[in-house]
């Protein structure tokens, strides 16, 4: 199967990245430095370009800020778990992912996705249902980081929880409740880092498996923060740590 995904960071990305490029469409009139460098690019991979009318670019369903670049890549595979976990053996490193549990703004997701390929995680897991696909905003959202991502889709997040927690990860959500601040924890050890749902939060059966809960104090008269920011606060604070002790 194939996906359109738009904006030319995105098509730079996945270009640089070797993806599967089947197509490059450039909306006519369309110039840059970064259309040249994607003309260059296509050429040394040898993917063919199409120069297309305003009305033909539009009719493609391609995102508002699609910059007059699109790309027709081929739908990337959803990894196993343990896929990730041997990413992160191999780099010699104590296994980082984030486990998304059920977000729903397709934006949202392309934000922690960008945070966490910036943060070094090895992996993602996302669940298969009730899950913003990972389309075209949500790789432009991403600025491409999605396409350097380890990607698990799960059917049960719980099983994939269990799964970690038996190879030695703490499995650690994020709830308004918790007693503990997130800057407060120890995350130098193998982490897999829960961000909830942007209205519900985290599922009561996943909550319920983790090792871990923390909180982002809160100060002003908001009770909570955007899913995508919270998240990249408690995954900096854990590549922090991560860092530190690598230093």
């Amino acid at each position: 199967m194939e996906q359109l995904i738009s904006g030319r960071r995105p098509v730079l990305e996945a270009l640089k990245n070797h993806q599967p490029v089947e197509k490059i469409l450039i909306q006519a009139g369309s110039h840059g430095s970064s259309i040249d460098r994607i003309r260059e690019l296509a050429e040394e991979e040898r993917v063919p370009i199409a120069e297309i009318s305003k009305q033909q670019f539009a009719e493609l369903g391609a995102t508002g800020e699609s910059q007059g670049v699109a790309a027709v890549v081929a739908t990337r595979s959803s990894v196993p778990v343990e896929a990730i976990l041997a990413a992160a053996q191999k780099r010699g490193e104590p296994a980082f992912l984030l486990v998304l549990d059920e977000i729903e703004d397709p934006h949202n997701l392309g934000a922690l996705l960008r945070t966490a390929e910036a943060a070094g995680v090895h992996g993602v897991i996302l669940p298969r249902h009730h899950s913003a696909p990972l389309s075209a905003v949500a790789i432009k959202a991403s600025a491409g980081a999605a396409l350097h991502l380890l990607i698990a889709k799960v059917t049960n997040v719980v099983r994939a929880l269990e799964e970690l927690q038996g190879e030695g990860v703490w499995v650690v959500g994020t709830d308004a409740a918790a007693a503990s601040a997130y800057d407060e924890f120890d995350f130098d050890r193998p982490v897999a880092i829960v961000i909830g749902n942007e209205g519900k939060g985290i599922r009561r059966l996943v909550k319920e498996h983790c090792d871990a809960l923390v909180t982002i104090p809160m100060y002003g008269t908001v009770e909570s923060l955007n899913a995508s920011v919270a998240g990249g606060l408690v995954l900096f604070a854990a590549a922090r740590a991560r860092h530190r002790k690598g230093q």
